[in-house]
């Protein structure tokens, strides 16, 4: 007899970072039609890209044959090689990418990495220092301190809308997600093609940050105004969602 084909993904939440995925995880954790691995991100197609298939599919080994599968780590949206490396294994994968306003994110990421200690600067010279240590190439700085490229969204999505149909694509603002939870949810399902079912619980903010984003003097946040508001301008036209100072 043939072995049964290992179990892989259906679904990706590629991000992004301080979005809002957590929160989501925890949603669609309640839904019996689906199967998330344990622990949020697997980092396959980041961290963990040289571990073999059987690795990221014992992920999944535990599945029912009816719950659709899958991955939450927003890393995916990010990293340059992920679009490409995903659309070799998995060429049906449904997609979802969540944006927040690209400043708060920016922000939200600082703290982030500062609260976990990643970042030993402030935030104003962490900000600064960001293109020097990107243009170094270290892989960590990539992940950890990729502060405002995180929140170029037009460059990331561009790298999967070239690989990937626009039907295996959903792309939601994060602020709807949390103000019109319902709403959101519905299309999440409806877009899984799983089971319609009313909302399992509060969304929690899960991952939140402690509201340090609030002392942010004004200078910083226009400085990044202006440096994403091609981001926001961009998103409001290709999406159809924005934010209100852009």
């Amino acid at each position: 007899m043939a072995a049964a084909p290992q179990r892989l993904p259906d679904f990706l939440v590629l991000g992004t970072q301080k979005g809002g995925t957590t929160s989501l995880q925890q949603l669609l954790g309640h839904h019996p039609e689906v199967f998330l691995a344990a622990g949020k991100e697997v980092h396959y197609f980041s961290l963990h890209h040289d571990q073999p298939l059987s690795w990221y599919a014992a992920h999944y080994a535990t599945a029912a044959a009816d719950q659709r599968c899958g991955d939450i780590t927003p890393f995916y949206l990010f990293h340059p090689e992920i679009p490409g490396r995903i659309r070799a294994l998995l060429p049906q994968v449904k997609l979802i990418a969540l944006l927040r306003d690209p400043v708060e994110r920016a922000l939200s990421q600082v703290f982030h990495a500062r609260r976990l200690g990643f970042e030993p600067l402030e935030p104003a010279e962490a900000l600064a220092a960001e293109p020097a240590r990107l243009a170094s190439g270290d892989p960590f700085s990539l992940q950890k301190h990729s502060y405002v490229a995180r929140s170029r969204y037009l460059e990331q999505l561009q790298r999967y809308e070239a690989l990937f149909p626009a039907d295996q694509l959903l792309v939601l603002r994060s602020e709807d997600l949390f103000q019109d939870t319902a709403r959101v949810w519905g299309r999440i399902l409806r877009f899984l093609e799983v089971a319609a079912m009313p909302l399992p619980m509060t969304l929690p903010r899960a991952n939140a940050g402690r509201g340090e984003a609030d002392a942010v003097p004004d200078a910083i946040r226009d400085d990044l105004r202006t440096a994403l508001r091609p981001t926001a301008t961009g998103v409001r036209a290709r999406y159809g969602f924005g934010w209100d100072w852009a």
